[in-house]
């Protein structure tokens, strides 16, 4: 009886460890994901006309605008300051 009891310990023991790696595999797989996408949509490129170029950045509210004449050649990217953003950098 206590061979029986040993080895069903051993089992039960094995399967727990099995079961408590995959549940922690598993939340750290989707941690990953969630810091890819919100990574992925950070930057949006913004044409308001045929002379302006901006990309914005969603997290910190900043932007950079390029402006574009025809017919020119290229031109240097501004800085500006966000309306929206709090930070005084």
């Amino acid at each position: 009886m206590n061979k029986h009891l040993t080895s069903f310990s051993i089992i039960f023991l094995g399967i727990c460890i099995f079961l408590g790696s995959w549940f922690i595999s598993q939340s750290l797989k989707s941690e990953r994901v969630i810091k890819t996408q919100e990574a992925q949509f950070r930057y949006e490129l913004i044409s308001p006309n045929d002379t302006n170029i901006i990309i914005f950045n969603k997290q910190s509210g900043e932007y950079w605008r390029k402006f574009i004449e025809p017919n020119e050649g290229p031109a240097d990217w501004e800085k500006e300051i966000s309306p929206i953003s709090t930070s005084s950098k």
